[in-house]
This record gives C-alpha cells, sequence and structure tokens, in this order.
C-alpha cells in the first residue's frame, strides 16, 4: 500500500479487453505482440499492476532480467499484496546477478508476511535459509502477500486479521481501516502491519500530521521496507517539512535504487528547496527507470523552465503531453513556457486547450488573461481573469493582476479595488501596495497615495519604486521640502538613478530654485544621456530659465532631434499614403492630456466644429490611462480612438503608420508623457506640433507648427524652430468654464488701493520675477498681492522670504491653495490686474482672468514663451498692457493705478468685448485649421517640402462656405 494513487484517464473496458488479447498472445508464445498490447496499456495507465508485471516477465522469458525490472518495481508499487510479484522480481534480481539485492528484498518481504513453499526454495536458491514454518498455501494464491502469513503465534497478526484491513482499504473504507488498525497496532506493537496500513489511511483522510507517528514507527520497524521510507517521506512533503521529506527518500532510493515514484518525489522536494541542478538529476533517474513516466517529464519541464532552459523544457513537457494528451497541468506550463519563450499565440492555443479539459482551473484563467494583457486583447483578458475570480474570489494574486489590467485600461476606480481586497488577502504584498499608491496618485488622492507608500516602505524599506512613489506624492500634495528630502535620500542609495534626479530638479523648480534645478538636470543627463524623457524635461526646465538664452534654448532643442532622431532618418519609411491632393484625409492627434486639462479645455471647441467636417477622418492616440468624463466627451469627437499609453515608441509609430494616417499632430511638445520619439520615426507623411508647448520640438521628423501672427510676428522667431511656422486666425480658442461666477465690480474702488494677482503655476515664479513684482508692490505701499494655486506647504516659504528680501512684509501677501474650478475664479473677484511670470508666461489662466474682467500686465518677451501673454492681450486689443521691459512694467502697473475708473469700464465690458474676438469663435479656427491641413497634404503630394505660410481672416472669409460641411 503506497501514500499516493494516481488518477484513471482510460476507459477500464478497453484496458481489460487489451489486457486479455496480451495474454492469449502471451500464453500462445507471442511475445513481441504481447508486448506491444502490455506497452499500450501502459501508455494508457502506466501504474497498471499487471501489464508492469508481465511486461518484465517477457523480458525475463527473453533473457534480459535487467530490463524487466523496473517493470517488476512499478508492478509492486501498484499492488504490493501479490506474492507472485515478490517472487519474480526477486528471481529476476538474481538472474541478473543482483544477488544481495534479491536476498535483501526477500528478507524485506518475509518481514511484511511472504512465505510458503515457492518462497522458501526460492530463499534456499538465493543463498537464504527457508523459514521455520511454511504455510501449505503458497505464493500462487491470489490473495497476495498478506494471506502468506496465516500463523497467529504471539507478536505477530493472524492472516484473517491482516486480510480483513487489506479487503476494507482496497475499499476506500479508511475509518474502518483507521479503527482496526490502531486496535491491530496495540495488539501487536512490534509488527509493522498495523503501523503501516494505520499511517497510510490516516494521510488518506487529510488528517497527515496524525500519520506521521505510525508511519515513522513503521519505517523503525522494517528499516529495509522501501514502501514505509517512501510513504513517510510523502506526508512529510504534503505538510511541507521538505528537508526531513528528503532523508525518507533517500532512504528509500538506498534500499531500492530503481523506485521511480521516489526518485520523482525527491526531485519535487528538491525544486521546492531551490536545488533546481540536484532535482533535475532526480527526474532524470525516475526517466531512466521508467521512460515514459508523465510525471517526471512534466516536472523536468519545470524546472528547466525556471532555469531559462526553455527549448529543453518545451521539449519535456511535450513528452509529458504525449503520455498525457489530457492533462490540463502539462497544457498550462507548456502554455507558460511558450510565454517566455515569446510564442505568445502558441502559448495562448495551449492555455485554451488546458482550459478544455479542465474549464474550472483559476490559474490558467489567470495565466491566460496575462498573457491576453501582453498581446493587447484587455476586454478578453478582464474576462478570464472575472471567470478565474468567479472560481476563487479571494485569490490575491489574481486580483492583484486584474487591478493591474483595469489600471492599463484606465478603469483606476476599479483597480484600486481589485488592489485593496487582494491586500485583505494578502497584507504583506509590497508590489501590490506600489501598484495601489501609484493608482491613488493618478486618481488625485495624494494623501491615500502617501499612506499606500509607507505601508509598502514598513514592509520593504529598500523598496526603490516605493521610495520613488512616496516622493512624487509628497511632491504632488505641495509638500516640496519632504519631497526633495525624500529625493535625496533616494538619490544617496541609488546615486545613478536619472529619473529621481529629474524628480529631484523638478521639485526644485517647483521650489523657483533654477539654478540648483539646472545642475540636478546636466547631472542626470550625464547620467542617462540617452533618456529622452529626461531630456525633454530638461528643455522644458530650460524654457522657464530666466537666464537661459534663447539661441541657446533653439540649440539645445536642436541637439535633441540630433541625439534621438539622427538614428532612425535611415529607416523613415516610404510612405504608400495616396498623392491625391483633394482626397478625404486621415488625421491624427497624440496626446495624454484628452481629460480634465487645459489642452483639452482649448482643443475641444475646435474638435466640436472639425469632427463635422465629411472630408475629415479624425483619429486620437490617447497615451494616458486617466479617463473622465471629459475623455468620454473628446471620444465622442473622435472617428477611432487609440489607447497607446502601453505602447513602446516603436509600437506606437507602427500603429499610426498601419492606420494610414495623413497628417499627425503633437499636441504635448517636450511637456510631460510626450512621444516625440514616435514622431521622431516618421509615421506619417505630414506631421505636425500645436498647442502644448511654446517651442519648437527639434525635430527634423516634424514639419509644421501651428501658432498666428500675435504669437509667432512672421520672420521674427522662424530661427528658433527647426519647423516651418504656418499661421492661424488664432493659436487656440478659449471656452470658460460654463460655472464662471460673475464679474464682480473692480475691488480697488471699495478698498482704496490696487489688488494684483497671480495664478500661475509655482514653477513660474522665479526669484527675478519676484524681484520685479516686488518693485511695484514698493511703488504702490497700499497695494497687495494675491497668489493662487499654491502647494500645500512648503513653496510659499520661500516666496516669503523672497518677498522679505525684497522688504515685502507677509501682511500684504495672500496666499491660497489649488482649489476647484468654481472657488478658482471666485478669487478673481478680489483681483485688479494679474501680474504675468517671465520668460514663461501664463497661457490659460491669463484667458481665464480676461473672462473674469481682470486683464493681465505682461513683459513681452524675445522668444515664444514669453510671447504667450503677448498674443492673447493683442487679440483682444489690450496692448495697453504689455510693456517692454521691467521699469516699464512698474511704470504701467502705477498708471492704471492712477486710472481706476478706466479699469473698471475695461473690467464691465471685458466679456462682452471677448465676444468679439476669435479666441471666442471656434467654427473659424476649425474652417482655419482646416485649410491649413489641406495646404500641408498639398503640398506632400506635389512633392515640396514643407513652408511657412499663413492662413488669413480675409482668405478665411472668402472661403468659410466651401469649408464648411
Amino acid at each position: 500500500m503506497s501514500a499516493h494513487s494516481s488518477s484513471d484517464h482510460a476507459a477500464p473496458q478497453a484496458i481489460d479487453l487489451l489486457l486479455q488479447q496480451a495474454i492469449a498472445h502471451h500464453r500462445s508464445g507471442r511475445l513481441l505482440e504481447a508486448g506491444q498490447l502490455y506497452q499500450a496499456i501502459l501508455q494508457r495507465e502506466p501504474v497498471h499492476p499487471e501489464a508492469n508485471h508481465n511486461l518484465a516477465m517477457i523480458a525475463v522469458e527473453a533473457g534480459q532480467p535487467v530490463a524487466g525490472l523496473p517493470y517488476f518495481a512499478a508492478a509492486l508499487d501498484a499492488d504490493p499484496t501479490r506474492a507472485a510479484y515478490w517472487l519474480h522480481y526477486i528471481d529476476a534480481l538474481f538472474q541478473a546477478g543482483q544477488a544481495e539485492d534479491a536476498r535483501a528484498v526477500l528478507e524485506l518481504a518475509r518481514q511484511q508476511g511472504l512465505g510458503g513453499d515457492e518462497t522458501d526454495a526460492l530463499a534456499t536458491r538465493i543463498g537464504l535459509a527457508p523459514t521455520a514454518q511454511a504455510e501449505p498455501d503458497g505464493p500462487h494464491d491470489e490473495g497476495g502477500w498478506a494471506r502468506a502469513a496465516s500463523h497467529s503465534g504471539e507478536g505477530v497478526p493472524g492472516r484473517q486479521d491482516m486480510d480483513a484491513l487489506v479487503t476494507l482499504f482496497a475499499a476506500g473504507r479508511y475509518g474502518e481501516v483507521v479503527a482496526g488498525a490502531q486496535r491491530l497496532a496495540e495488539r501487536f506493537p512490534q509488527h509493522v502491519f498495523g503501523w503501516k496500513i494505520l499511517g497510510v489511511a490516516l494521510k488518506l483522510l487529510g488528517r497527515g500530521q496524525e500519520a506521521l507517528e505510525p508511519m515513522r514507527r513503521a519505517a523503525r520497524l522494517s528499516p529495509a521496507d522501501v514502501e514505509s521510507h517512501y510513504n513517510l517521506g510523502v506526508t512529510l512533503q504534503e505538510l511541507g517539512r521538505l528537508d526531513e521529506a528528503e532523508a525518507s527518500y533517500r532512504q528509500a532510493l538506498q534500499i531500492d535504487p530503481l523506485y521511480a515514484d521516489a526518485h520523482l518525489n525527491l526531485g519535487v522536494a528538491l525544486q521546492r528547496l531551490g536545488r533546481l541542478d540536484e532535482a533535475e538529476a532526480s527526474l532524470r533517474q525516475a526517466l531512466q527507470v521508467r521512460p515514459d513516466y508523465a510525471e517526471a517529464h512534466g516536472n523536468l519541464g519545470s524546472i528547466l523552465r525556471e532555469q531559462g532552459r526553455l527549448d529543453e523544457a518545451e521539449a519535456s513537457l511535450r513528452q509529458a503531453l504525449r503520455a498525457r494528451p489530457d492533462d490540463a497541468v502539462y497544457q498550462g506550463n507548456l502554455g507558460k513556457c511558450l510565454q517566455q519563450m515569446g510564442h505568445l499565440e502558441e502559448a495562448a492555443a495551449s492555455y485554451r486547450q488546458a482550459l478544455q479539459i479542465n474549464p474550472d482551473d483559476a490559474d490558467i484563467h489567470n495565466d491566460l488573461a496575462v498573457l491576453n494583457q501582453r498581446q493587447g486583447r484587455l476586454e478578453e483578458a478582464d474576462a478570464h481573469f472575472q471567470i478565474a475570480l468567479h472560481i476563487r474570489p479571494d485569490d490575491a494574486r489574481t486580483l492583484a493582476n486584474r487591478g493591474n489590467l483595469l489600471r492599463h485600461m484606465g478603469r483606476l476606480p476599479e483597480a484600486e479595488a481589485n488592489f485593496r481586497r487582494a491586500l485583505e488577502r494578502n497584507p504583506e504584498d509590497v508590489d501590490t501596495h506600489v501598484k495601489l499608491g501609484n493608482v491613488l496618485r493618478k486618481l488625485g488622492h495624494a494623501s491615500a497615495a502617501e499612506t499606500s507608500f509607507r505601508r509598502a516602505l514598513d514592509i520593504l524599506p529598500d523598496h526603490a519604486d516605493a521610495h520613488t512613489g512616496l516622493a512624487l506624492a509628497l511632491q504632488t500634495l505641495g509638500r516640496l521640502g519632504e519631497a526633495e528630502a525624500c529625493y535625496r535620500a533616494i538619490s544617496q542609495r541609488w546615486p545613478d538613478n536619472a529619473g529621481v534626479l529629474s524628480n529631484l530638479a523638478q521639485v526644485l523648480l517647483d521650489q523657483g530654485r533654477l539654478n540648483e534645478a539646472d545642475e540636478c538636470f546636466r547631472q542626470a543627463l550625464q547620467t542617462s544621456p540617452d533618456h529622452g524623457a529626461l531630456y525633454s524635461n530638461f528643455l522644458y526646465y530650460l524654457t522657464l530659465s530666466a537666464s537661459a538664452d534663447p539661441q541657446a534654448v533653439s540649440a539645445e532643442h536642436r541637439g535633441f532631434g540630433e541625439r534621438f532622431e539622427t538614428g532612425l532618418r535611415p529607416h523613415w519609411p516610404a510612405h504608400a499614403n495616396t498623392r491625391d491632393p483633394e482626397r478625404g484625409l486621415r488625421v491624427g492627434f497624440v496626446s495624454p492630456d484628452f481629460h480634465n486639462h487645459a489642452v483639452a479645455s482649448f482643443i475641444e471647441p475646435v474638435l466640436i466644429h472639425l469632427s463635422g467636417y465629411p472630408h475629415l477622418t479624425l483619429h486620437a492616440f490617447y497615451n494616458s490611462f486617466i479617463h473622465d468624463d471629459v475623455t468620454r466627451r473628446l471620444r465622442g469627437h473622435f472617428a477611432h480612438w487609440h489607447p497607446v499609453a502601453d505602447l513602446s515608441d516603436a509600437e506606437l509609430a507602427d500603429a499610426i503608420q498601419a492606420d494610414g494616417i495623413d497628417i499627425l499632430i503633437d499636441l504635448t511638445g517636450h511637456t510631460a508623457s510626450n512621444r516625440l520619439l514616435a514622431f521622431a520615426r516618421k509615421p506619417a507623411p505630414v506631421q505636425a506640433s500645436w498647442l502644448g508647448y511654446p517651442g519648437t520640438t527639434g525635430l527634423r521628423a516634424v514639419d509644421y507648427y501651428l501658432a498666428d501672427r500675435f504669437l509667432l510676428p512672421p520672420g521674427r522667431f522662424d530661427d528658433q524652430f527647426t519647423e516651418k511656422i504656418v499661421r492661424l486666425p488664432a493659436n487656440a480658442p478659449f471656452l470658460p468654464h460654463a460655472a464662471a461666477p460673475a464679474v464682480s465690480d473692480l475691488p480697488a474702488l471699495q478698498n482704496g488701493h490696487l489688488t494684483f494677482g497671480s495664478f500661475n503655476r509655482p514653477n513660474k515664479l522665479s526669484r527675478a520675477v519676484i524681484a520685479v513684482w516686488s518693485r511695484l508692490l514698493r511703488a504702490l505701499p497700499d497695494s497687495r498681492l494675491l497668489l493662487g494655486g499654491m502647494p500645500e506647504r512648503g513653496h510659499s516659504d520661500t516666496l516669503l522670504g523672497w518677498f522679505a528680501e525684497e522688504g515685502i512684509v507677509p501682511e500684504r501677501l495672500d496666499f491660497h491653495p489649488r482649489s476647484g474650478m468654481e472657488d478658482y475664479l471666485k478669487l478673481y473677484q478680489g483681483v485688479d490686474i494679474c501680474l504675468d511670470t517671465f520668460p514663461y508666461n501664463g497661457g490659460t489662466t491669463t484667458h481665464h482672468s480676461l473672462w473674469m474682467g481682470v486683464p493681465t500686465l505682461v513683459i513681452e518677451g524675445d522668444s515664444m514663451p514669453g510671447r504667450v501673454g503677448t498674443a492673447i492681450l493683442s487679440r483682444v486689443g489690450l496692448q495697453d498692457f504689455v510693456v517692454e521691459d521691467a521699469d516699464a512694467f512698474v511704470a504701467r502697473g502705477v498708471h492704471w493705478a492712477n486710472h481706476l475708473p478706466r479699469l473698471a469700464e475695461l473690467r464691465a465690458g471685458m466679456r462682452e468685448h471677448l465676444a468679439q474676438s476669435p479666441l471666442r469663435r471656434p467654427e473659424l479656427l476649425a474652417a482655419g485649421l482646416d485649410l491649413a491641413l489641406r495646404e500641408m497634404w498639398r503640398r506632400w503630394c506635389a512633392g515640396l517640402p514643407a513652408d511657412t505660410f499663413e492662413v488669413s481672416l480675409d482668405k478665411l472669409d472668402a472661403t468659410m462656405g466651401e469649408t464648411k460641411p
């Protein structure tokens, strides 16, 4: 009796029929035919005792006893109660020249009760004395060896007692076996039988811990009983006591080196102990004994896969499946192997085959879902995750994996829920804490994200991603001093991490410490000169730097193109787009900002009209996982919506080309999450940049930059761009917030003093800007300054210090944190004039201030970032608020303090005045963009290079009827 059993997948009737035919051939002396039929039985049921025994007998009859030994061992392992199996095995060992082994096995069999005349005759032949008492009914009795011990002398159980327990055991009545075996073991404590059958029955009842003691007793009482040691090993292994299990298996193999199951289980135990080389050797030993042993092939395949020897692993797993084609586990493991090899379709086929065999295998559903996700089949992946969780609702691994999928699908609240459920089941899973933190941060729950990252670090203090996530959360919360300290600590641990250095530079930038940020950015670039996103961050910083020369900034942007585009240019595709200048066009827009973001607010009014043009098919390539109400609204304006955040730059370029895009428009420039390295591969014949960034991309692959004559006056800044400038009737429209409060009366008329305001991002508030603003505040001693959009903590202290250095006391300054749109707009009701930053002006804030009746005082810059304010104010006829330098800035502010009635008049009529501007006529800009796209396309069709041109209001008025849908 063994402590393991094998599943019978073959039809019993078919096997019985084969066995009858085989025996008939065998008795007729047709050994070849008989052997083939016995082998056929073993292909279906490898542990079939009679087929193994009879095949072994054919080997002996053929004069090859050594070849028969593995089959005799298999027969005995399957049914050790057959006396004939023992006698024939011992005889074959003797014939094979293994006399010592034959004598040892006979002694073992005698201890188990084997006896009789035939046993004594065999003992005499192999050099052992016969037993003192022999039973008249010998080993040919089909009842088996248990019946051979009929004597009931002192210390030895009687035949009937043992026979009864064996019968109960064979019937699977293990509870009754336990009761009877306990009585037998108490009566005959020095006899192995009661302890052995008791241990096995307890194990089969799932009472492994209780089984240990009787199994140990059996092994001590019968140290040469291979099965007792093996059974003990199986039980120890199932209890996780692998070192002890190893010792038991090795003891069993000392007794019977050809015990295939012991080699197999030893290999499994060694694998779990991480001793893969030894595990492999044990499994190969099992296969030497039993070459068609499916379990050994399957486990060997698992080990080889773990070692990265994938070709060998595949071969072993396929060998296991040849023996067991309907085994779902082997099919699933083959799928894993093929997936690691990159054979994704074959892997998916294996997983699906496994699920056909066992549709309720939650692990395979999980594995197939992960593969589907890798293949971009996200909905199919989610379906399999959901099935896996229906089967096993509390599986932490599947919950975490589904959370990761939902994060990639942009379904962030659902991702959060799955991560939280996974952590309820496995609260020590560091990676899931980190993933939850990242999702919470993207959802805008930075405080909760901080908690998740700190929990991860409590579990694993050296987790790099948790440290970085914590720093990002602190940065988002505006706790810039803490974020800086966190980044510096990370940098000390991982000094060559360019991403950390870049993030530290961003924090320094947000604090207005531009010189330190510059040093940090340059150090990061020295560490990772080929890091595209890092280089873009550096370029964006340069646009904010008051000390950077515009020509030097332009040269740095061109350097980006030379570094990242030069190697790609020889591989630019020969575009197969049909060169028909008047055909319908496929126009693609690439952006991470198709959600509640300033860029979306500018482009949506244009898309509303542009999407109605029948000759344009609009494609969105959305590079973010955020999906909010704005995303859903924008999606309705595109004929095709492509989520691309999980694609590499090369994959994105391939997808754009496959979609046959004619004109591709970048809406990001060198701001966060840009895909300029996809544009550098020139996936579309015509490419342009618009809205997202006040400067050149630096890429020759981008043909045009879209602006207007107020932002980029003709001929004035062309040399700062690698692109050709296309001037539209307006750079972008402005769509005011639907719930914007009413314009208030001029606050100064009630307060008796001017209140200046600024709502620009903190990283635009440099020391130089504060110095100029302070001059104005000193010139108007009763004036005040309101600063909105401030971080929770950190930066305000820096600003207060700078103002104090300029002689401005805190009582003249009002700081307001970030807030919702309605509260933000209400702050303008307390502001008379806004002050703009330089050299990087405000854009969205300047539009909002105008809608709230508040003009902005602007210093005109000598680069595009410094012309944004000028362009907006000039477009609406407010040139009186545009000045050339700091002296004029102070003088103009004092001027308006002395002309409050005029300022109040402007405020009251501002909205009506804006309504007449192209800024409030998105249909005009849509028509202008349509004309510009057509002109770009015509030039490409004619084989002409990109060139500067303008879509003027006059030209637009003449053609508006033609361009409308």
